[in-house]
């Protein structure tokens, strides 16, 4: 059965779509933005910082959903410039230490909210 997945400490969803949801043993995110819910916005910072951001947001997804960094199996990322792939990668690798998952990673012609990169993943539930 299908479970959604809420986030609490997530920024809120900016459409009409869930953090993610849960099926069987399965986690499948949305696209996690380089928004702070503490600050209540995009942050500030070039691509370094809106890749932490972003990973930072999918971390609290899949925590809230029993999850966790080394649960994912495959992250899909989108780049708003190919240029910045490079520096991505410094950040992505902080995060997926080993066993990484499998990755598909492009650039892509708009990004809500003007942002420079967004994330998600398919994980399965700890344990």
């Amino acid at each position: 059965m299908k479970k959604i997945i809420v986030a609490e400490a997530a920024p809120d969803a900016i459409g009409p779509y869930s953090h993610g949801t849960a099926y069987g043993d399965l986690i499948f995110t949305s696209g996690q933005l380089p928004v702070c819910k503490q600050q209540g916005g995009v942050v500030e910072g070039g691509i370094e910082a809106q890749s932490r951001q972003a990973l930072e947001n999918l971390k609290h997804v899949l925590e809230a959903a029993g999850g966790n960094l080394d649960t994912v199996l495959k992250t899909t990322c989108y780049l708003a410039e190919i240029s910045d792939f490079a520096a991505f990668n410094e950040v992505y690798k902080r995060y997926f230490l080993k066993d990484c998952p499998a990755r598909s990673c492009f650039a892509v012609k708009d990004l809500p909210m003007g942002v420079r990169v967004e994330v998600e993943a398919i994980a399965h539930i700890a344990g």
